[in-house]
Parts: C-alpha cells; sequence; structure tokens
C-alpha cells in the first residue's frame, strides 16, 4: 500500500511551523535589582521616542537603534544615574527630538509661546466680532412696511 502526502498538506505544515517559530522568538529580558528599577525603566522607555520611527516610543519600536537606546537605558539605570540624566543622556547624543515633552530653550520657545498666541488672537476676534454685532441694530421699518406686514398678515389669517 502506498501512501503520497498531498502539497498543500506539507505547504500548511511549513507554515505552521514557520508561525510557531516566530511565536517563540524572545523578547529582550531585562533583570533589576527591585520593583523600583523595573518600574523606571518601563516609564523612560515609553517616555523616550525612538528617532527613526514615526511618532513611536522605544518600548513599541521593532528599530535597531530603539533597541540600542532600550540597552543603554539599562545599562544606565544600573550605573545609577537618575532618570534626568538619562534623558538628558539620549538628549544629548539623539537631539531633543527624542522626548515628547522637549524642554524650554531658545530654540524650542515658540513650540509653548505659538499654541497660546493663537488662543489669545482667537478669543480677542471672537470678542470683536461679537462687541461689532451687538452695536448694529435693527434697523426701524417705515409705516408703509408696517402696514404690508399687517395686510399679509390677515391675509394668512382670513386664509385658515
Amino acid at each position: 500500500m502506498k501512501t503520497s502526502i498531498s502539497p498543500s498538506l506539507i505547504f500548511v505544515t511549513l507554515l505552521l511551523l514557520g508561525l510557531a517559530a516566530t511565536a517563540m522568538a524572545e523578547r529582550e529580558q531585562r533583570y533589576f535589582d527591585n520593583d523600583s528599577l523595573r518600574d523606571r525603566y518601563e516609564q523612560l522607555i515609553w517616555e523616550l521616542r525612538c528617532p527613526k520611527c514615526q511618532n513611536q516610543n522605544i518600548a513599541g519600536s521593532n528599530a535597531p537603534i530603539a533597541s540600542d537606546m532600550r540597552e543603554k537605558t539599562y545599562e544606565l539605570l544600573h550605573q545609577g544615574y537618575s532618570d534626568e540624566q538619562i534623558i538628558n543622556y539620549m538628549i544629548d547624543r539623539y537631539s531633543e527630538f527624542v522626548t515628547y515633552k522637549p524642554r524650554v530653550t531658545a530654540g524650542t520657545v515658540w513650540l509653548w509661546l505659538i499654541p497660546g498666541l493663537g488662543l489669545l488672537i482667537g478669543a480677542v476676534a471672537v470678542f470683536m466680532l461679537a462687541r461689532r454685532s451687538g452695536q448694529q441694530g435693527a434697523e426701524p421699518i417705515s409705516d408703509a412696511e408696517r402696514q404690508r406686514l399687517t395686510e399679509l398678515l390677515e391675509k394668512d389669517r382670513d386664509a385658515s
């Protein structure tokens, strides 16, 4: 008795083996001396932005540079650096772009001023328009217009 394996069965088997291999891929394992250090690490990698990715933090990025930044953050934490020192290190190395909350400096002050100025200008414009429309009252109607309106209202009452 001769048995044959169908090509589709081979394909499905290979596909499932490939999926199993990717499911078993290891995520970066980090070991911490205490929970406080782990919490600081998690907070930092969520706060730091990947320089290569579009608005993605280094915690969720698979880019090699994000992996390097996570590794460096881990090393600096274990060397006793404070959160501020680690963020400053990353800014010095990768620029202000790596933070979601840029510091107020001569180069970034416009990021903080423009939204406030926009709101102020909008509020002044709304105030001016409201004030102008309040000054323009309704014009009084003439006696001829009043007579015409009265006739139309009476005609409408008679029709109903």
